[in-house]
């Protein structure tokens, strides 16, 4: 790479001497590293008339060449620089789609405040597809709920505790209790979230305690279950950070208490860019509500 500074200086420059002070190098240093390159290429870049000298055709010929090397060179060195400083680094973060955004948006709100130069690039899936993701390295990190042992797998580090609770509409016959108990739900109109990864748990539960469900509504979609229960189709069970219209009432679900655990997963022995790295150690470090 120095002997390409070389040529387009003193192409530039038309002087071996005045090439030489601008590289910072002496005049000898300067000429042989040139003769060195036009050796290895087998022609000469330039002709010499004393101490004048002049590009030859096919030092014309590579110049556009070894200018577009130089600049690539730039580029790379400036990516390189970035990645290091944390400046327009991307972090690929998976989230399970059925994770509201409530304390999530807290987190990211900090990361972005603390870490300017760090990109982040959301993706949505279900559990199974953002492991899948992970593993085979098109995410760097997700955040999902592990029902299964995962540890061997992946690195799980647990970030916050989440109950499940009943939504209804505001004049729903349970709007005056302070908390839900699962029997006072049987035979109630039901909308049932599909995309949930607690839903069998749930409908084993309820199966457990002869609670009936009668399902009004399905929906993958957490905006249209919400919607659907806003519109009297009937009450739901969701996370309790996932309730996001403020017109819908919500009540702890009790006897039994329903919780799941948040966590983000990581791939042991895979090496972290600088931006993931920083994205790993503030989601351990952040005071996650609950």
């Amino acid at each position: 790479m120095f002997q390409v500074r070389y040529v387009l200086a003193a192409a530039r420059l038309l002087n071996f001497t005045r090439a030489a002070a601008q590289c910072n190098v002496s005049q000898p240093a300067l000429t042989k590293a040139i003769k060195t390159l036009e050796a290895e290429l087998g022609a000469p870049l330039f002709h010499r008339e004393g101490k004048k000298i002049l590009l030859s055709d096919f030092g014309r010929t590579l110049l556009p060449h070894l200018q577009l090397i130089l600049n690539e060179t730039e580029a790379t060195r400036t990516l390189a620089d970035n990645f290091r400083l944390l400046n327009n680094v991307p972090v690929r973060l998976g989230v399970m789609s059925t994770i509201g955004p409530v304390r999530l948006s807290r987190f990211l709100a900090k990361f972005q405040t603390d870490h300017h130069g760090v990109e982040v690039a959301v993706t949505e899936a279900s559990a199974e597809d953002l492991k899948s993701r992970l593993e085979s390295a098109e995410l760097d990190l997700a955040v999902l709920n592990v029902l299964d042992n995962q540890r061997g797998v992946f690195t799980v580090h647990n970030l916050y505790r989440e109950r499940y609770v009943v939504i209804f509409p505001p004049d729903h016959r349970l709007a005056n209790l302070t908390a839900i108990k699962l029997c006072d739900l049987s035979g109630e109109p039901y909308v049932d979230r599909l995309s949930c990864e607690m839903r069998e748990m749930v409908m084993a539960v309820c199966a457990a305690n002869n609670v009936t469900l009668y399902a009004r509504f399905r929906s993958e979609r957490e905006d249209w279950v919400q919607a659907m229960v806003l519109a009297r189709i009937g009450f739901a069970f969701m996370p309790e950070c996932s309730v996001t219209l403020p017109e819908l009432l919500q009540r702890p679900l009790v006897e039994p208490e329903v919780s799941r655990t948040i966590s983000i997963l990581s791939i042991p022995g895979r090496p972290y860019s600088p931006a993931t790295a920083a994205m790993l150690r503030a989601a351990k470090s952040f005071q996650w509500p609950g």
